[in-house]
């Protein structure tokens, strides 16, 4: 049972950060040696590229802005951030990178950093690990004397990278090194594969001084055994052109014992005489990450700290709940609520907590109109609530007006300040008020696709500011003004990039005609509900450019859409549904009824999913040539890379032939997995087994079954359901508050000690006590809470200790040996 425990142990790692700008980047070689090509930047996990900005106009110091976010769905050695250069013949020039070992991640997480650029060399981008297995014997030859003989076998190699987006083709020499000596031997080359297995043994002759009275006896020069050493090198096999060396690694012949069998894994390296410049003549990046990696273990070893977070809503007061501890104690770490909210959200516990801990904060506001204008619990749970609950509302509401503004780029600056030469302001304002009018249209008319979660919070949030300021006719339209305008559709305005509403980051231009857009929302959102003055205005050039809107009824239409979100009227979840694209991007696609090998038959094809069907096209915007039924598909899995000897391949499987694709990466290949078995998740006609290869040659090559309808015989993966559509690891989750809370294992006692104190002394508060920075009613009921929390915190880490502090030998494959480098 223990083994099984185990086995139900994940690691799973994710990345967010943002490539921010770069400054003073070298001009890059050849011909072309401008110092203003265009340049962009790539993220790559070792050597496959997982993320691209778009292109940067012409700049040695340009700003890119671009957020990411992806799973990390395998294991990596090294991040990289290359910096490229477009040439005027739209060649890709690399600047310069920055490389960080997974290892040494942990350093900069959390924080941002400027990195110099180091020069990217083809000597220097290596990836894998090779297996090998050596002894070093001592032998008696014919004459007498004694001779050691080195035997080294080389076994095989994992995780070679792709060659021009296809499998290599490689193969191994071996070398016995030392200052006067280079005795090589060379494997089998092996066709098409990133993990070839080579299981070949090769023997090298070996001397010492005090072994033999005559040199003349053996072939090979006398020298020490301490100065030689094996070589391993790793190249593809390029038939015509030159071979791509993979990487290396390099094993002293000392640390091999007289009869001692040495087994191990080693990283391959780069070669020690790549090219070498002064890194900080290249220029340098500016980055901002943060690494997760999450030891997730079995679901009941979570149940205790579930319980008491969901627990949390029924707490009185909520101050003393452990949501709102968490909360208190990690109020400056801005992932400490996410989780939180994705497990309320998932066990539909999130609406009474919000409420609860909104009304805390009510408690304490003392005028109508700043009300919810803070960072505090109840604003930021409501803000992760809106962008995971509202993703689609989003995308039915701004996309297709916010893909307008981008790809027509009219001009719209009315500031006088920074019109530029030729700028007719009246034009301006006229385009700048024609985009404001769709995109306040849109929002206004929207309110039949408001998520029923959202609609909800708000309806809660409206009766809560009443109750706290009955005077006030208008706070109830600013309680949810305040997060559907000025929280949500205002920020997805002005960072549509951020919300998946664009790719990229948008150009200086663009981002300034989206912040007019942005700012005038956000005013019109509280104008109405507010029923602010003109004359409020700062700028001259808004209060002229507001003035057209008064004949619009703005407030008449902000009033009726805040009404119709918030009121008690149970509606239908409707118009989401219709045109949702949930994913799109260019691959490979095979084509259907071809022989199994040969090009021709993959082709480049622009793949698009909603909520109802799947399709493929010749180009992004073409009509479909193949249109598949959401409803139809039966599965949807990995395919094995043996299938096609290509990576990242997956399968769909409905009712006609099975379409395999290859996506342009690991990442890309698990979002695909992902969306597209959470779309099909509910089809009544899913399988339960797959086929892992392909039907050629008259039979099924994994089972070596002979009929094409054959059951498959691998089982289905399991796609979990989860509450509102939303793809949720509450294990994940959980274990990411465990995490949290150790961090913050300081202050969790100074809170105790605070509550310690309060229970005894009820004199008046000093500020300079610790208590005074936590929010603490009533002190005996939360000190409660908080020897619960310990003692669940303690049980979890015991489970931590038990279970994951088996640490992987050196030289194992998951823990392998970092190999000594020329």
């Amino acid at each position: 049972m223990a083994e099984e425990d185990d086995a139900k142990i994940r690691i799973l790692q994710s990345l967010r950060g943002k490539i921010c700008e770069a400054k003073n980047l070298a001009p890059v070689s050849g011909p072309n040696r401008q110092r203003d090509l265009c340049t962009f930047c790539t993220i790559s996990l070792d050597q496959e590229e997982v993320f691209r900005t778009k292109v940067f106009d012409k700049s040695v110091s340009p700003f890119y802005g671009e957020d990411f976010y992806f799973e990390i769905p395998r294991p990596f050695q090294c991040l990289s951030f290359y910096v490229y250069a477009k040439s005027v013949f739209q060649r890709e020039l690399p600047i310069g990178k920055v490389s960080i070992r997974k290892d040494d991640l942990c350093k900069y997480t959390g924080k941002e950093d400027w990195f110099s650029l180091q020069p990217v060399d083809p000597n220097s981008e290596v990836q894998g690990k090779v297996h090998l297995e050596m002894r070093l014997n001592e032998v008696i030859t014919e004459n007498g004397s004694l001779c050691q003989h080195l035997r080294v076998r080389i076994i095989e190699c994992q995780g070679l990278p792709l060659i021009s987006g296809q499998n290599c083709d490689p193969y191994a020499t071996v070398s016995l090194v030392g200052p006067a000596r280079s005795d090589q031997r060379k494997t089998k080359v092996k066709k098409k594969t990133s993990n070839p297995q080579f299981e070949e043994t090769f023997f090298f002759e070996v001397t010492r001084s005090s072994s033999y009275s005559k040199k003349s006896h053996f072939q090979v020069e006398e020298e020490d055994i301490e100065k030689l050493e094996i070589k391993v090198e790793l190249w593809n096999n390029e038939n015509l052109a030159q071979d791509v060396f993979l990487g290396e690694t390099r094993v002293p012949v000392k640390i091999l014992q007289n009869d001692h069998i040495h087994k191990a894994w080693y990283l391959l390296q780069p070669k020690g005489n790549g090219n070498k410049s002064r890194s900080d003549d290249l220029g340098s990046l500016r980055l901002r990450l943060t690494y997760i990696e999450d030891t997730v273990l079995p679901s009941a070893c979570y149940t205790p700290l579930c319980t008491l977070l969901l627990k949390s809503p029924d707490v009185k007061p909520i101050s003393a709940s452990t949501a709102h501890i968490l909360g208190e104690i990690c109020r400056e770490r801005y992932e400490a609520v996410l989780p939180m909210v994705r497990l309320l959200l998932y066990h539909n516990r999130f609406v009474p907590f919000v409420s609860a801990v909104a009304a805390l904060e009510l408690d304490n506001t003392q005028e109508a109109n700043t009300i919810f204008r803070g960072n505090s619990l109840a604003t930021r749970c409501i803000d992760d609530m809106m962008k995971i609950v509202g993703k689609s509302y989003l995308a039915v509401t701004l996309k297709p007006v916010i893909d307008e503004i981008c790809e027509s780029n009219k001009t719209c600056e009315i500031d006088p300040v920074r019109l530029r030469e030729g700028d007719n302001v009246m034009v301006n304002k006229e385009n700048l008020q024609g985009y404001v009018q769709k995109v306040f249209s849109s929002i206004t008319q929207s309110s039949a696709n408001c998520p029923p979660l959202m609609c909800d919070v708000f309806r809660s949030l409206r009766h809560l500011a009443c109750k706290r300021f009955p005077a006030d006719p208008h706070v109830q339209y600013s309680a949810v003004s305040s997060f559907v305008f000025l929280r949500f559709f205002a920020v997805a305005v002005l960072s549509p990039h951020s919300f998946q509403l664009r790719p990229h980051h948008p150009d200086p231009e663009i981002s300034r005609t989206l912040t007019l857009i942005s700012k005038t929302i956000q005013t019109l959102g509280s104008w109405g509900s507010l029923s602010k003055k003109l004359s409020s205005f700062k700028e001259t050039y808004m209060y002229d450019f507001f003035k057209s809107f008064q004949e619009e009824k703005c407030i008449e239409k902000v009033k009726k859409f805040l009404d119709e979100i918030s009121s008690n009227v149970n509606k239908e979840f409707s118009g989401v549904e219709d045109a949702l694209v949930l994913k799109e991007g260019e691959v490979q696609k095979r084509a259907q009824g071809r022989k199994r090998l040969g090009k021709k038959n993959f082709k480049k094809r622009w793949l698009r999913v909603t909520n109802r069907e799947l399709s493929y096209h010749k180009h992004k915007g073409k009509e479909a040539l193949c249109i598949i039924s959401v409803k139809n598909i039966q599965a949807v899995e990995k395919l094995d890379e043996s299938a096609f000897n290509r990576k990242n391949m997956f399968q769909v499987v409905h009712s006609e032939k099975p379409l395999y694709v290859q996506a342009g990466n690991c990442v890309e290949a698990s979002e695909w997995l992902e969306v597209l078995g959470q779309v099909s998740r509910c089809n009544e006609g899913r399988l339960e087994s797959f086929h892992p290869l392909t039907f050629t040659g008259g039979m099924w090559q994994c089972c070596k079954s002979l009929y094409s309808c054959a059951p498959g015989c691998k089982p289905c993966t399991t796609t979990m359901l989860a509450n509102l559509q939303l793809d949720i690891d509450c294990d994940r989750e959980t274990e990411r508050i465990f995490s949290l809370l150790s961090l913050n294992d300081t202050r969790l006692q100074n809170m105790e000690d605070a509550c310690a104190t309060l229970a005894v002394y009820q004199g008046p508060q000093r500020e300079q006590e610790e208590y005074s920075k936590f929010t603490i009613q009533e002190p005996k009921e939360t000190f409660q809470t908080l020897k619960q929390l310990r003692n669940v915190m303690e049980e979890l880490q015991r489970q931590h200790d038990l279970r994951c502090d088996s640490t992987a030998q050196p030289g194992s494959r998951d823990n392998p040996i970092i190999g000594k480098t020329s």
